[in-house]
């Protein structure tokens, strides 16, 4: 959890570039610092702000206390900015989140209810009553849960209590998909060709498709982040389509109606940030580029994008203010469109708050965007003009998830975090996160460790930056995907521009396998590898000499090294030897320098080779030889022997792999909802099997292979874990 720089990096970057910001915004930049607070952890991290003339107005009054009907990331991103403004919060929380770092960060904390969702986070009884008794004057939403709720909006208002999001008129008309559309229309704002109606059934999904023509997008009126929505390109595709998405969408947001419209093949997800207030003002603070996705949802988001020139930015940003002042917006709120590849663009829904990728709208223009929406709530006019915003250097989000990158692109794991540590020790990083070092990822939900954002005077340093940062984060505990976001961001289509919400598919059409390593990079990692290795056995040397009774591994007169490496299927000959800090090593007949402090006990390594400067991190070593190496952003598994112990390793047996084609196991933690089989039923190859809930996405489990149910180790509502047995066949 780390600071928000925002301003000062922002300030700073314009300034080595000679350019000037208006007065009226620098009204709005403070400076941010970060303090080390030991009773949460001694390297978790917490902001303060240090004042500078040009910051809060703290004679300007909103709220003396604000309820954050949320948890994780986003709760501690608006506590922070109300610590800044002396505002004094309230946290709720489920009985499994007592623990989180939102609950501590908090000046209070209300429980209120048990794990699930529905009995907790979306409890709007309970949540009602801990405002009462905590006396907020001022709910935030966050985002998702209860942030586009109009009914829980409508409740807060009875009692004299300021929701900060926009009225629930705008909650209603902007929240509905359906009812968006048609006033998006009359605003004169692009829409998409589509059914302007709520779907009944199945059946009338499938007639409602064919007539708008395949393929359609299916998708939750009440909806939002990627879930409670389909594609579907044939009429079998709708069915199953709308049953997921409707059950989908009463689990997240108790609203099961669905619309169709047509779904725009290989488009851009462009979004457009704005800010009204209750005087009739409103602005347009530039784009982000959210087109990388899996399953819907958002990885990588930008801003500002790469494809748009100014024309296209001002036509969407007044299209966009347009739309929000067509309902009297009155805070922040996000205008997404579709744009294909020549440059026009359609409205696609309006997101009625606080958008997760906020922070890089923030990076470019310098606002607290969380600052403007109390503002705003407490009844304040907006203190910026539209030509006082600017764009100010480039920033780049990764949404850093607990997913295995290898499975879908990312399908949720759960554990817990033994080891934590954010990349904030590099110049231009930014980590919005709610968890520390013990904290638990759990099936219950969303499986997000934090937002990366890296920032740059351009889009090329805020790249290098991101790069950097991914290399330097420490993760252990639970399966990560920033071997994913890594390659995303070095990909050549990528770093050209050329994206779209196809893009992991597209770039991995076989599914994400990692970084492939190019010869000279498979060099020297073997190097790196078989550097450690020798270092650990000089370690072992050292204490030998201090020990007597220590068994030594390595003989002491030992000068140089014959090693066998094995990676992947392919087994190298390595030779090493040490002119300590630097280890000369021979690969496969090429030679090169490791130079490291080889610091065995720390996370991270900062290793050159051959003046290429490499961060690492071993994740595991083992007296067997066998290592793990995180080196590019990918795990890598290798087996270091010596010669005399790759020789008799030859006689050693090989557990044989076990044949799965027989049998159904859950990929990732969740809740069994459906069994579609029994013992003794025929099934065919890609028959759906089952349906597995985690983290609020349903997930259809499909046979392997035709055959005969032999049994079923599961029913409807068993919590399963990754890898448990669902079903075998015969």
């Amino acid at each position: 959890m780390a600071g928000l720089w925002t301003g000062a990096a922002a300030l700073a970057t314009a300034g080595r570039r000679g350019q000037r910001w208006s007065q009226p915004l620098m009204r709005s930049v403070a400076l941010w610092t970060v303090k080390y607070v030991p009773h949460y952890s001694r390297r978790h991290l917490v902001v303060s702000r240090a004042l500078c003339s040009a910051g809060y107005d703290s004679n300007e009054k909103t709220f003396d206390k604000i309820l954050i009907a949320n948890r994780g990331e986003i709760a501690c991103r608006v506590i922070k900015t109300c610590k800044k403004m002396g505002i004094k919060t309230v946290a709720i929380h489920s009985d499994v989140d007592a623990s989180s770092v939102h609950v501590k960060m908090a000046d209070e904390a209300v429980c209120v209810g048990p794990a699930p969702t529905g009995k907790s986070y979306l409890n709007m009884d309970a949540i009602m009553d801990a405002v009462r008794n905590s006396g907020a004057q001022a709910v935030h939403p966050g985002y998702g849960f209860l942030s586009e709720n109009k009914e829980f909006a409508k409740r807060l208002a009875a009692e004299d209590v300021i929701f900060i999001g926009p009225d629930t008129h705008a909650i209603q008309a902007m929240g509905d998909k359906i009812e968006s559309k048609l006033l998006a229309k009359k605003a004169k704002v692009n829409t998409i060709p589509g059914f302007d109606g709520v779907v009944k059934d199945a059946d009338e999904a499938v007639r409602i498709a064919r007539e708008i023509g395949y393929p359609v997008m299916i998708k939750a009126s009440a909806g939002g982040g990627g879930k409670g929505m389909r594609i579907a390109w044939d009429d079998e595709e709708t069915r199953d389509g709308f049953r997921f998405s409707s059950q989908e969408a009463a689990s997240s947001f108790g609203d099961d109606r669905l619309l169709i419209e047509k779904f725009i093949d290989n488009p851009r997800h462009i979004e457009i940030q704005v800010l009204g207030d209750k005087h009739g003002n409103a602005l347009w603070l530039n784009e982000r580029e959210c087109s990388i996705q899996r399953r819907n949802q958002k990885v990588v988001e930008e801003a500002p994008s790469i494809f748009l020139d100014s024309e296209t930015r001002r036509a969407m940003g007044e299209q966009a203010v347009a739309l929000a002042k067509a309902v009297n917006y009155s805070s922040a709120g996000t205008v997404e469109f579709l744009v294909d590849s020549k440059k026009n663009f359609y409205f696609l829904e309006m997101n009625t708050r606080l958008q997760v990728e906020h922070p890089v709208t923030e990076c470019i223009t310098g606002l607290d965007l969380v600052q403007e929406m109390i503002r705003v709530a407490k009844g304040y006019p907006l203190r910026h003009k539209q030509a006082d915003i600017p764009i100010n250097g480039w920033a780049v989000e990764c949404r850093v998830y607990a997913e295995d990158p290898y499975k879908s692109f990312g399908l949720p794991s759960v554990g817990r975090l033994s080891q934590y540590e954010e990349p904030m020790c590099l110049p231009g990083v930014r980590v919005d996160s709610g968890i520390q070092p013990g904290s638990d990822i759990s099936i219950y939900y969303d499986p997000m460790i934090s937002k990366l954002i890296t920032y740059g005077s351009d889009r090329t340093e805020a790249l290098k930056r991101m790069e950097d940062a991914l290399d330097n984060y420490v993760i252990r505990g639970v399966t990560h995907n920033i071997a994913l976001l890594r390659e995303v961001i070095i990909n050549s289509r990528f770093i050209e521009g050329d994206i779209n919400t196809k893009f992991l598919s597209e770039v991995y059409p076989d599914g994400f396998k990692g970084h492939q390593l190019t010869e000279t990079e498979r060099n020297q990692f073997l190097a790196i590898a078989s550097s450690l290795f020798v270092a650990s056995q000089l370690r072992a040397q050292h204490f030998q000499d201090h020990e007597n009774s220590r068994v030594p591994i390595v003989k002491p007169q030992v000068a140089s090294w014959e090693l066998s490496v094995k990676l992947h299927d392919g087994i190298h000959t390595v030779v090493a030897s040490s002119s300590w800090p630097t280890f000369s090593v021979e690969v496969d007949g090429s030679k090169l320098n490791v130079t490291s402090t080889w610091n065995l006990a720390s996370p991270l390594l900062s290793v050159n080779v051959d003046g290429t400067q490499r961060t690492i991190q071993c994740l595991s070593r083992e007296a067997g030889g066998n290592m793990s190496i995180q080196f590019l952003g990918t795990v890598y598994k290798v087996r270091i022997l010596t010669k005399l112990a790759a020789e008799l390793n030859k006689f050693m047996l090989e557990k044989a792999a076990e044949d799965t084609s027989s049998v159904l196991r859950s990929p990732m933690p969740g809740v069994v909802v459906a069994i579609s089989v029994k013992p003794g039923d025929l099934v065919a190859e890609g028959q759906e099997i089952c349906v597995i809930e985690a983290m609020k996405m349903q997930n259809s489990m499909t046979a392997g292979k035709t055959g005969k149910v032999k049994s079923v180790h599961c029913k409807a509502g068993d919590t399963v874990g990754e890898g448990d047995l669902l079903v075998e066949l015969e």
